[in-house]
């Protein structure tokens, strides 16, 4: 009777779970919480819908790792994972494309986009007049170099997991955390040196729309990787069975790879003359 009822499949059928209840419902709190507090009704709302957001990320992927030491992901199951994640960073992409759609169409008519602002800005060129840019060959370069730096640690890291060297692993990861949370501390000091404000023009919104949710992404990514590297020091991770790690590593390449872009267009196409800096 038993054998009747054995598993014969290599996909991975989920136990009932609480989770997309609590999280959607947190979502729920998250989202009115935040419209009450734009209203000036208190942040209360808010932060308990998103202490419920981030109670059900954790406990969920808490659940997502057990499922994966007691065999449950089989490799059917990992390469649908792969999927999963190579469609959520398209959606990235399309996301980041929004805000370089908006760039490029205020920098190429910058007559029209001019026009709206709500400060005293002339010229119909980009960047407009008033507008003092920064200087993309000082800190925009060195977090440039920071974030590729970051991109070959990891990857020496995953190299070095495919080895089955724990240690060169652990050094990789703590390298790229590092690195990445010092191209943070970069980017807030160039935001408190900026010579220009968010509100006001099109050219203070779109470049800290573009480049701060880059910022929130790697920090994202950070985290991301932190919770790679305290796995990786408990033990965590085979050759053969590393989702999570490698799910990491994409994403943290996704983000090198959209700053590059962010720095070719904004910082150095877009910095106007060298007189402007």
């Amino acid at each position: 009777m038993a054998d009747a009822h054995a598993k014969k499949h290599d996909y991975h059928l989920v136990n009932p779970s609480p989770w997309p209840f609590v999280g959607s419902l947190s979502a729920f709190i998250l989202a009115v919480g935040a419209v009450l507090y734009f209203h000036d009704s208190g942040p209360w709302v808010m932060l308990i819908g998103l202490m419920g957001v981030l109670y059900t990320m954790v406990s969920w992927w808490r659940d997502v790792i057990i499922e994966a030491n007691s065999g449950d992901h089989t490799p059917v199951v990992q390469l649908h994972h792969r999927y999963g994640m190579i469609l959520f960073i398209a959606s990235e992409v399309m996301f980041f494309v929004a805000w370089f759609w908006a760039y490029f169409d205020a920098s190429l008519y910058p007559g029209e986009a001019i026009q709206f602002s709500r400060t005293e800005l002339t010229g119909g060129h980009w960047p407009p007049d008033g507008i003092e840019t920064f200087d993309p060959w000082h800190l925009p370069l060195i977090n440039t170099l920071i974030l590729l730096t970051s991109g070959t640690t990891v990857t020496w890291a995953h190299h070095a997991l495919l080895e089955d060297n724990r240690e060169e692993l652990k050094w990789g990861l703590i390298l790229t955390v590092g690195l990445g949370a010092l191209f943070t501390v970069f980017q807030v000091y160039e935001y408190q040196h900026a010579a220009f404000g968010f509100s006001g023009h099109i050219y203070g919104a779109t470049f800290f729309m573009a480049t701060g949710f880059h910022g929130f992404h790697v920090i994202v990514g950070t985290i991301f990787l932190l919770v790679c590297l305290l796995r990786a020091i408990n033990g965590g991770f085979t050759p053969k069975q590393h989702f999570g790690f490698e799910a990491a590593a994409w994403y943290w390449h996704f983000v090198d790879v959209v700053w590059l872009f962010l720095f070719v267009v904004i910082y150095i196409i877009g910095a106007g003359t060298p007189a402007a800096h």
